[in-house]
């Protein structure tokens, strides 16, 4: 057996289950198969391996899920791909041949059964990995970030549940003016590069990991930007993310045999920790731009979100919007929930009407890393907090946001109720960073570190 040529990545993981993605590649005509085997760490014996034939209308990748795991109990796993020279072989009679596994032994740890137990996440976004003639241009650079988190991750407590990247995994449209990605091999050509290099690849062994795009997985600013033209591009780029971002995500059923279903109705999801859950949105490929109805979120996402929000009897609510609910922009504010009001102010009444505590909004996109607070000017009980955190590879030739980005000189809403006050209850870190969030029962503390780990930035916020 080889090693995958992407992957392992762990993705959802519960108490008692994990997804993992791997690709594998091809070998002339033969069939091929992926395979995992996996034991409690500390085990000597390995099982029997579990497996799954690899095509190429897979991009020769898929996902196994692991069922009827131990709550917060360590396990390791072998991964890798062969081809078979039978093409009568099965993923059951493959089961039977001698195989020689990958010498490499991969971590993961189950998420734990205790519901008030603290919890640590990582979040991050924007990671720029610029591609010239199919091969990463200083790679090192794009990369270098992940070896931070990995380290951190090794030595935290308490352990790091789970990676959150919050859009712009990769940049489809990094070179657009001069010769866009648009053809399907091109865009996954860039998912592999840019989810092999050494240190990114190393993380995704060990620490759960959630995604959900934005708009440098299709184009800048899309769909504002999207023309006649574009419709082929649109197609291969989703094509792509369902493969290697949302194939691992819990946005998939299980089927009755226990493996994640190919089918996929929509991008959003749930995933729940204890009593701490979140709502991962798709603010993206949704949005409505009619001037009658304009919508960041469809209809059908509105109503599970806010279905979500008041029934949950979650202790802490993490909401992720790849783009940023507030605080606005002073420019280029068009992409983001500032540009559909109505469907904002839904959202904050939401949650002041229902009494909903401890909301969290969790963004990137922006360039620069913050913590702000929203309070209203007539009910003392309102209370939601964002968390931003971007970017973890700038390009050369875009900004960081700063302070002076923000409008943060005036209401972010005026009713007819009151009004929605916001302020920042930290710096805006104008680097390459990722925060570190731990949830405890009093407060969630909020931790920025650069590229090499160290923390610039630290906030609290209390829980109520």
């Amino acid at each position: 057996m080889f090693k995958p040529t992407v992957g392992p990545i762990i993705g959802h993981t519960t108490t008692n289950h994990a997804r993992i993605f791997l690709r594998g590649d091809i070998e002339n005509t033969a069939p091929v198969f992926a395979g995992i085997r996996y034991r409690r760490a500390g085990d000597t014996h390995w099982p029997t391996g579990q497996f799954v034939a690899l095509t190429a209308l897979r991009d020769l990748s898929d996902v196994i899920a692991l069922n009827n795991l131990d709550a917060d109990t360590a396990y390791e796993y072998q991964a890798g791909w062969f081809s078979t020279m039978s093409p009568v072989h099965t993923v059951e009679t493959v089961q039977e041949l001698p195989l020689q596994w990958p010498k490499e032994i991969y971590r993961f740890r189950t998420v734990s059964s205790k519901t008030t137990a603290a919890r640590g996440y990582i979040v991050g976004s924007c990671r720029y990995l610029r591609m010239t003639a199919g091969e990463p241009s200083a790679p090192a650079k794009g990369d270098r970030i992940f070896a931070a988190i990995g380290a951190l991750a090794e030595q935290s407590s308490p352990p790091i549940s789970a990676l959150l990247m919050t859009g712009d995994q990769v940049y489809l449209d990094d070179l657009n003016v001069i010769a866009p990605d648009r053809e399907y091999t091109e865009i996954l050509g860039k998912y592999r590069a840019a989810f092999s290099q050494p240190h990114i690849q190393k993380l995704m062994t060990s620490l759960p990991t959630y995604m959900i795009l934005d708009d440098h997985e299709i184009e800048d600013n899309w769909p504002v930007n999207e023309s006649a033209d574009d419709k082929l591009l649109y197609t291969n780029a989703m094509a792509a993310y369902e493969l290697y971002q949302a194939s691992h995500s819990p946005v998939h059923e299980l089927l009755p045999n226990g493996q994640p279903s190919r089918e996929l109705k929509h991008y959003w999801y749930q995933f729940s920790e204890g009593d701490i859950e979140w709502f991962v949105t798709d603010s993206r490929t949704r949005r409505t731009l009619a001037a009658d109805d304009r919508r960041i979120l469809d209809a059908e996402q509105e109503q599970a979100l806010f279905k979500w929000l008041i029934n949950s009897p979650a202790r802490v609510k993490f909401v992720v919007t790849s783009v940023m609910l507030y605080p606005d922009r002073k420019h280029y504010g068009d992409d983001a929930w500032q540009a559909f009001p109505e469907q904002r102010l839904r959202l904050l009444e939401t949650i002041r009407t229902h009494k909903i505590k401890n909301v969290i909004i969790v963004s990137g996109d922006v360039h620069g890393s913050l913590t702000s607070r929203l309070s209203h000017s007539e009910d003392p009980d309102f209370e939601v907090h964002t968390i931003v955190s971007s970017p973890l590879c700038n390009s050369a030739l875009l900004p960081y946001a700063k302070a002076s980005t923000f409008v943060l000189d005036q209401p972010l809403v005026r009713t007819a109720a009151g009004d929605y006050h916001h302020q920042l209850t930290s710096n805006v870190v104008s680097q390459d960073n990722f925060a570190h969030l731990v949830v405890d029962a009093q407060q969630i503390r909020v931790g920025y570190h650069d590229r090499e780990g160290n923390q610039v930035q630290s906030t609290n916020i209390q829980l109520r």
